[in-house]
């Protein structure tokens, strides 16, 4: 399928371009990057060696709709200005957030501006298949949504669900490639922070809509996001409520369940823990589960790769689903630890 890459030029891009040079069904044609076309794609991720030579070009739509697939991975606010543009027949997946909110007042709240409306959230864990495969316009969760979401799927029926905390550090990857003096290395090596403080970061409606919507209740998260003096990863550590007393090896066999069938999601064994690096690279998600029965709480830790499971990754996962091609169709690669 030819395909385009709009927004090469950032960390997600470039990982897309990544999966995608060893993809045997999508055909990079079209590898658009805004104000660094003309650049050498090297220039800006030199892992890329397969592509040297070859530069980032203009974001044409003349090309784009010769495509039969576009990944976008733009800023929030850029996609739906392009995406009106972009022939119906044309097969999209959105990487940003544009498309990602149900309610537009939530939009206005996190966000700011006119909500663009909504697309099928392309979730493939927690959303069914048949969806994805029937729709030609999907909207990629964001990272720490994605993390923290598979945690609370499983559980959702065994516990209070107004009250779930969330504490998740996130690589500096996530932030996007423009300069800003705390995401320099000198800021970051040595220091945690956390940011986006007092559960303002623009993921928690997203994770509210997807989760009321898996459990059929409305759902509540109190979430902080904390940077991490590392590129990237995400490691979020999620506690619930229990509404009935429960043991870690009971719960645990919830999730083993739930995810019994997934290519990417492993729940792990008793005294594993999941890490960062070992996801590192890859579409794979690492959980662990346990039961702090002194509270009652349900203790959930998960790990992934913000720029695999949590954007590009994910975002062939669907693209894959779409059109009919096997789930991991060129997302075979372990973690690099």
């Amino acid at each position: 399928m030819k395909t385009a890459v709009v927004g090469a030029s950032g960390y997600a891009g470039g990982e897309l371009l990544r999966f995608l040079a060893v993809h045997p069904k999508f055909e990079i044609t079209c590898i658009a990057a805004g104000s660094n076309a003309g650049e050498f794609i090297t220039d800006l991720h030199p892992q890329l060696s397969s592509f040297a030579g070859r530069r980032f070009e203009t974001t044409n739509l003349e090309q784009i709709n010769k495509c039969d697939f576009v990944f976008i991975a733009l800023p929030h606010g850029e996609s739906a200005k392009l995406v009106s543009q972009i022939d119906k027949s044309v097969k999209i997946v959105d990487l940003g957030a544009d498309f990602r909110l149900q309610s537009s007042d939530s939009w206005k709240k996190y966000y700011g501006g006119e909500h663009a409306g909504s697309w099928l959230y392309g979730l493939p864990e927690l959303v069914n298949h048949k969806e994805i495969s029937k729709s030609t316009q999907v909207s990629n969760p964001g990272c720490y949504a994605t993390a923290i979401a598979l945690s609370v799927a499983p559980v959702l029926s065994h516990i209070d669900s107004a009250d779930v905390v969330v504490v998740a550090a996130s690589g500096t990857t996530g932030a996007g490639r423009s300069a800003r003096v705390n995401l320099m290395g000198s800021e970051v090596m040595n220091n945690l922070s956390s940011y986006k403080f007092g559960g303002i970061h623009q993921h928690t409606p997203e994770i509210e809509e997807l989760l009321s919507k898996v459990g059929k209740k409305d759902v509540k998260i109190s979430f902080t996001p904390i940077l991490a003096p590392m590129p990237r990863g995400i490691l979020a550590t999620v506690t619930a409520k229990l509404i009935d007393k429960s043991d870690s090896e009971t719960v645990r066999e919830l999730f083993s369940n739930y995810y019994k069938n997934s290519k990417f999601v492993t729940v792990l064994p008793s005294g594993s823990m999941p890490m960062t690096n070992a996801v590192l690279g890859s579409n794979n998600a690492q959980i662990q589960v346990a039961v702090d029965e002194h509270v009652d709480r349900v203790v959930i830790s998960a790990a992934i790769d913000n720029l695999g499971k949590g954007a590009a990754g994910q975002a062939i996962q669907n693209a894959n689903l779409m059109c009919d091609f096997a789930e991991d169709l060129g997302l075979q690669n372990l973690g690099v630890r």
